[in-house]
């Protein structure tokens, strides 16, 4: 699966999902909002009833409201390096024209906004699978007037590392070290998807790098996980004890393909795809 799909871990990329696994896609897309299935809904496909058992315990509090409001809180709280934007010259100096400008905002916004959401999800189902204390709160109030409007349009396609040219292959290879300990196997796939505008690449390496050298970036890693895991805590308390239903080895495996994903993928995309956002021109339409 990892070579047919280009994902760098097994995974059942969208195109080639049937039966049960392509009627979980599309119900992960349609509520989340987004037009993509983030890598961790494919990587956990691959475990035989891993993702119906995965998304049907966390999605009655993304359907509820809890987890966007909470994912919403996270994003409206992160702290972050006070940077000027791009002037709409700097991409087009990049190669970046208006239309592509259009689509890498269309791109930012889905990660930015699944990322967190997924974060705080996954978090709270960490918590209940590794046993951790939780703190017994009510969930937070949620409701329609906090659901955000689906994000339309579609996305390029997923880039594989061999598809894309040797340096750009390379520079997504640069950015994916920035912020995390040693080489690490999961390639985010927002550099996947912005590696059809090598330019916009090279800038999103010279803002992030700075910040990754002088510790900033770690410091945004740190605070965004504590942050996620406090407000995934009352939403672990609230899970169904469905994880007594899984023999333990099982339990365990999937444990820690959702651990991975957590402590060393989104925790680290979350503020590094919010700080690209920030970057972006104004009045572009954010979400």
């Amino acid at each position: 699966m990892t070579a047919a799909s280009g994902d760098p871990v097994p995974a059942i990329p969208e195109d080639q999902a049937q039966g049960e696994i392509a009627a979980l896609y599309g119900d992960i897309r349609a509520t989340l909002g987004v037009p993509v299935v983030n890598l961790i809904w494919r990587h956990l496909a691959t475990f035989p009833g891993g993702l119906a058992w995965a998304w049907g315990s966390v999605k009655p509090h993304y359907v509820s409201g809890a987890v966007k409001a909470e994912g919403r809180a996270l994003r409206d709280g992160l702290t972050l390096a006070d940077l000027p934007a791009w002037p709409p010259a700097v991409l087009r100096a990049a190669g970046v024209s208006a239309e592509g400008e259009v689509v890498i905002g269309r791109i930012l916004d889905t990660y930015e906004r699944a990322n967190a959401m997924n974060l705080i999800a996954l978090s709270a189902l960490n918590q209940r699978i590794q046993g951790v204390e939780r703190v017994e709160l009510a969930p937070p109030p949620a409701g329609p007037a906090q659901s955000a409007p689906p994000i339309e349009g579609r996305l390029p396609s997923l880039l594989a590392l061999h598809e894309m040219a040797p340096a750009t292959a390379r520079l997504v290879a640069d950015l994916n070290r920035l912020g995390q300990p040693g080489e690490g196997r999961i390639v985010a796939s927002l550099y996947r998807h912005l590696a059809h505008w090598p330019g916009f690449l090279a800038l999103a390496w010279a803002l992030i790098a700075p910040l990754a050298a002088d510790g900033r970036l770690a410091a945004m890693i740190r605070a965004t996980q504590a942050e996620a895991e406090m407000r995934a805590s009352p939403l672990a308390a609230a899970l169904a004890d469905t994880t007594a239903e899984w023999p333990a080895d099982r339990r365990a495996e999937l444990g820690g393909a959702i651990a991975e994903f957590v402590d060393h993928a989104i925790s680290r995309m979350v503020p590094i795809g919010a700080q690209l956002r920030r970057a972006m021109p104004r009045g572009d339409g954010a979400v």
